[in-house]
C-alpha cells in the first residue's frame, strides 16, 4: 500500500493505470484481483490504509501531553510540520485526503464514504486537543470546540489548495498566523486584558 500511496500522492488516482500500480507493488495481476474487486475497491482500501496511519500519527502528536503540554502548541507545531513537508515535496500537497478528495468523491461513493469517516476522525482528534486547552484554561470555558476544529481544518485545507496551486508557502504560512493569533486572542487571560 506505502508504494502505491506515493504513485498516487506523485500524481493521482485516475492517471494511475493499474498496471502501474501492480508494478510499483511487485504483484502480477491475477493476484490483484484476488484481494481487490476493482480499481475502485482498491481506492478505498489505499484510502482506509493512509487514513489510519494518519489517524494514528496525529492522535500520537496531538494528544499526547507528554510530548508538549500546551495543547495549542501541539496544533501549531502539527501545522508548521505540514508546512516543512509541502516544501521537501516540491509544493505538492502533503496530504494524500486533501489531494485525492477533490478528484474522487464525485465518482465514487465508496471513496467518498472512507474521505467522510477520515475527516470526522480528524475533527475529533482537533475537537479533544482544543477541548483539552479549554480544562487548561488557554481557551474560553464557553467555546465550542467542535466548531472551532471545523474552522481551523477548512482554513487549513484550503490554505494547502492554495498552496499547491500557487507553489508557495504563502498560503500556508499566512493561515497558521491567523490560527495562532486567533487562538491567542481567545485565551481568557488576553480576552479579559483587552477589557482592562
Amino acid at each position: 500500500m506505502d508504494a502505491a500511496e506515493e504513485i498516487m500522492w506523485k500524481r493521482s488516482f485516475h492517471s494511475v493505470g493499474l498496471n502501474e500500480i501492480l508494478n510499483a507493488v511487485g504483484v502480477p495481476k491475477g493476484s490483484f484481483y484476488h484481494y481487490f474487486e476493482s480499481k475502485e475497491h482498491f481506492g478505498v482500501e489505499l484510502l482506509k490504509h493512509y487514513i489510519n496511519a494518519a489517524t494514528t500519527s496525529n492522535t500520537s502528536v496531538l494528544l499526547c501531553s507528554e510530548l508538549e503540554s500546551d495543547p495549542i502548541r501541539r496544533i501549531t507545531t502539527l501545522l508548521e510540520s505540514s508546512i516543512g513537508k509541502f516544501q521537501e515535496s516540491g509544493g505538492k500537497c502533503p496530504c494524500l485526503v486533501l489531494k485525492l478528495a477533490s478528484e474522487v468523491t464525485d465518482l465514487s461513493d465508496p471513496m467518498r464514504v472512507v474521505l467522510a469517516e477520515g475527516m470526522i476522525a480528524w475533527l475529533k482528534i482537533l475537537t479533544s486537543v482544543l477541548d483539552e486547552a479549554k480544562l487548561k484554561n488557554l481557551l474560553p470555558a464557553e467555546l465550542d470546540a467542535s466548531a472551532e476544529a471545523g474552522l481551523i481544518r477548512d482554513l487549513w485545507a484550503g490554505a494547502i489548495q492554495r498552496a499547491a496551486i500557487c507553489k508557495s508557502t504563502e498560503p500556508m504560512r499566512g493561515a497558521l498566523t491567523f490560527i495562532k493569533r486567533r487562538l491567542a486572542l481567545m485565551e481568557p487571560k488576553a480576552y479579559s486584558d483587552q477589557l482592562v
